[in-house]
């Protein structure tokens, strides 16, 4: 562009480039290396140096700015975490709510400043805990809920209109219950929702593409449904983060760096203009939008990731709806380390790899980390392994110096490289998807799943062949473990939830049940706003099975197109 200011006088970019031309011949031909491939997780070819002629356009002001300015690259706050630190929010959930509930109240005594909760597999697909297709997994992979009074119990003793929570409820059916009860216990506690802080994960690809199970919705009805919530919000609870588009899950599925963020970004454009269709104005809803990424083992890749989808998501606010509010352009995002980089074998190397995971989080800029137990791939986490977790941010926080400036890998020419790098390809991807008609169209069509399973094909090829070294699993291995790792033993919850289940279906009414569905099935078929009604229906109370029968009844059941 002509009104382009490139940082670097192009004199002096000659000489670089003719000094590092000499090295190259005199210095780097010949000397000993070791075997490649020298490339990042994502494929970019990663060069022996990088030196100002890496980045010979770049234009300071306009490509990187300062923190709290436009394009946010280098951070979206002005103070960053000299002003607050990042919210350590540990992920916590399983057997019965009042089990979990010790767990969450053990976290916020031992210094954890937000919670983050996970519900068990048939609450993440809609079923009641007896429900005969999900009771084998009654209280596992997270908390068992059927009702608002699990969701009392859940957050007994907790000040939830002083600690921010966030739901990880995934699938849009399973969020717009789960979030409904947690408004109507709000409500019951006589707390505005305005007073409520937290995210619900809320993201329609969770169901439609990566955690199908039995009965998925079809797209559009799961779209629509993740719509609501944050129209809902968006009016209703306005501190509330309605969404976190789940770029983290994606990659847990075999996607790359690059992929997480398009795949993201693009559900993120398709929420926007639905809610424009709806009447909406950006300005109503955009603020509110969160992000929730993965911080995987390629170090400087994540770090010029989120410093790359910064400048991406300012840009598609800026130019795509040109919008300049700066809180509608800032990309807020959470991160969570990657279970998927966690082995089995010598599972305590696993600290080492999230302590890695979580500080390229907070170098590239994160506003709320959790990092995982080093027995997550054997366990549901014990105490021991979450505390020794919490005490990583910890000690991320208060020994290291990384919070004392913003952006401190900054003006890296290898950072500004692969970060220049890495938002080429985000857009690249992004183009693709709507050359192909738009994020439905590529759900519906298969596309996706295909880009995800060809990326996890390459991903675990590398590790069969042995060019991805995997501490433990294909090198240094071990005959025998050097430590004997304690398993955690999730609380019976199938009885208590049946037990539950049982008087609340003999004492509550069954006119009152009968109307709560009525409301949600007329809300449903004359196109209203479901949350609107499922807030008060849940208080009768109904169960989230019921409400997803329901639901499915008039949608039918969705086949993904597997490869």
């Amino acid at each position: 562009m002509s009104n382009r200011r490139p940082l670097f006088d192009r004199g002096a970019l000659g000489e670089v480039q003719t000094a590092q031309d000499l090295w190259r011949r005199e210095r780097l031909e010949g000397s000993p290396m070791r075997g490649g491939p020298y490339q990042t997780a994502s494929g970019i070819p990663i060069e022996p140096v990088y030196t100002p002629a890496s980045v010979p356009e770049m234009d300071y002001v306009r490509d990187l700015g300062l923190p709290g300015m436009d394009p946010f690259v280098r951070g979206v706050y002005p103070t960053m975490y000299r002003g607050q630190l990042w919210t350590v929010r540990q992920l916590a959930g399983f057997g019965p709510a009042e089990e979990t509930n010790k767990r969450l109240r053990f976290l916020l005594g031992e210094g954890a400043t937000g919670l983050n909760c996970t519900f068990d597999y048939p609450t993440l697909r809609g079923y009641d805990t007896t429900d005969p297709l999900a009771a084998a997994d009654a209280g596992r992979g997270g908390v068992a809920i059927d009702t608002v009074e699990d969701m009392s119990a859940l957050f007994e003793e907790i000040p939830i209109d002083r600690v921010s929570v966030s739901l990880v409820t995934c699938q849009p059916i399973c969020n717009i219950s789960i979030q409904s009860m947690f408004f109507a216990d709000a409500d019951r506690r006589r707390l505005p929702r305005d007073s409520l802080a937290g995210t619900s994960q809320n993201d329609f690809l969770m169901e439609t593409v990566v955690t199908t199970a039995p009965g998925v919705l079809p797209p559009d009805a799961s779209f629509r449904l993740s719509c609501d919530a944050i129209e809902h919000c968006s009016r209703w609870a306005r501190r509330w983060n309605p969404v976190s588009f789940s770029g983290y899950n994606y990659r847990e599925a075999g996607c790359t760096a690059v992929q997480e963020i398009a795949f993201a970004f693009q559900n993120a454009i398709s929420c926007t203009e639905e809610l424009l269709r709806r009447g909406l104005r950006v300005e109503d809803f955009a603020p509110r939008l969160s992000f929730f990424f993965s911080a995987s083992s390629d170090f400087f890749e994540e770090i010029a990731k989120y410093r790359a989808a910064r400048r991406v998501w300012s840009r598609i606010m800026g130019e795509r709806y040109r919008v300049q509010d700066p809180r509608c352009r800032i990309l807020r995002f959470h991160v969570q380390t990657t279970g998927a980089a966690l082995t089995a074998q010598q599972p305590m190397n696993n600290i080492a790899r999230a302590a890695y995971h979580a500080l390229s989080a907070v170098l590239g800029g994160a506003q709320s980390v959790h990092v995982d137990g080093y027995d997550e791939a054997l366990c549901t986490p014990t105490e021991m392994s979450s505390l020794i977790a919490l005490r990583t941010q910890q000690v991320l926080q208060h020994e290291t110096g990384v919070t004392q400036t913003a952006d401190p890998l900054g003006g890296s020419y290898f950072v500004e490289a692969l970060t220049n790098e890495m938002e080429q390809r985000i857009l690249s991807v992004m183009e693709k998807i709507d050359h192909l008609g738009g994020l439905l169209k590529t759900v519906s069509s298969g596309w996706i799943h295909q880009e995800i399973a060809l990326a996890a094909s390459e991903h675990q090829k590398g590790i069969e062949d042995g060019t991805r070294k995997i501490v433990g699993v294909n090198c240094f291995q071990m005959a025998e473990e050097p430590a004997e790792v304690p398993l955690f033993e999730v609380p019976e919850a199938l009885e208590v939830q049946r037990k539950k289940l049982d008087r609340i279906r003999r004492t509550r009414s069954a006119a009152g049940v009968q109307g709560a569905l009525d409301d949600v099935a007329r809300a449903w078929d004359t196109g209203g706003n479901l949350m609107d009604v499922l807030v008060e229906a849940v208080k009768v109370p109904i169960t989230e099975g019921e409400v997803s029968e329901l639901i499915k009844g008039r949608t039918g059941i969705w086949n993904p197109p597997l490869f």
